[in-house]
């Protein structure tokens, strides 16, 4: 008995039993059509990374996209397509991984 409480113990301890350990890291495609200039997409890059649970932006003015890497315990697919409309360029999600 003592051998398995140990174990539970350790799992718990692992894994966590907080929601955060049903996070997962996903990748987003936003089209922007609202990206007309050379600028656009830096402004747009930087309304995304001030999300809470951004890592990662890239985008392209040639194919009026941003392509986001976010933390899905932290924020959500909305809250990261508000940020674009705040900042001026509404979107909309083109793929999901």
């Amino acid at each position: 008995m003592l051998k398995v409480t140990r174990t539970l113990a350790l799992f718990v301890a692992a894994f966590g039993m907080s929601s955060t350990a049903f996070a997962a890291i996903q990748t987003t495609t936003l089209e922007v059509p609202g990206m007309t200039c050379s600028s656009c997409p830096i402004t747009v890059k930087k309304a995304l990374m001030k999300v809470d649970g951004v890592q990662q932006v890239k985008t392209s003015f040639e194919k009026r996209e941003a392509v986001v890497t976010f933390d899905d315990s932290k924020t959500s697919i909305e809250k990261i397509s508000m940020a674009t409309a705040n900042a001026g360029y509404p979107a909309t999600v083109k793929a999901a991984e």
